[in-house]
């Protein structure tokens, strides 16, 4: 399988901002915290698969609300945890453009891992130029899955979640999660 990897595409916070007010309609009189566009298509310059990633940050006892509003008004399916603590993954069949979208427990490992990683890149051209050509080149693969080619990345995303602070602890539990089995 290829995983596609484009360019910079200057339409992906357009898409962002469109799907982040569906998704704002689908929570009206819901608690939650922010919606935050994250991934590669929330840094400017950065090459990325071409998937809108969001997530919906919420205190604990708020999550199951999100969850159930989503799927109950947004047309979202819940699909659980899919093995990473605290976040819990959304999907839309028919959602264009395509998107992840993700409702985290606030300050979980999970949304420390994607803003840390948005943020660093967002700051540091240097090394969001690096990431960018090491995600192209590894798209130019053959990969069995997309989990391989998470696994590839882990030893760049690591330096970057450094970068942003995260403990040795933090980075190496996010590089277990990114290992296939």
């Amino acid at each position: 399988m290829l995983v596609v990897v484009e360019e910079y595409n200057p339409e992906w916070p357009i898409q962002f901002q469109e799907i982040k007010r569906e998704i704002e309609q689908a929570l009206l009189g819901v608690r939650y915290i922010s919606i935050e566009h994250i991934g590669s298509t929330s840094v400017p310059g950065l090459a990325a698969k071409p998937v809108i990633d969001l997530v919906v940050i919420s205190e604990r006892d708020d999550v199951n609300g999100v969850i159930h509003a989503l799927t109950a008004k947004g047309g979202y399916i819940y699909a659980g945890e899919l093995g990473i603590p605290d976040r819990h993954v959304c999907r839309k069949a028919d959602g264009i453009p395509a998107r992840n979208l993700y409702v985290t427990v606030q300050d979980c490992q999970s949304v420390r891992n994607h803003l840390g990683v948005r943020d660093v890149c967002r700051r540091n051209a240097s090394l969001r130029d690096q990431y960018g050509r090491f995600k192209m080149e590894l798209s130019r693969r053959e990969w069995r899955n997309v989990d391989e080619y998470c696994e590839a990345k882990n030893d760049i995303v690591c330096m970057i979640l450094e970068q942003a602070g995260l403990s040795e602890e933090d980075r190496d539990a996010i590089r277990r999660v990114n290992t296939t089995v």
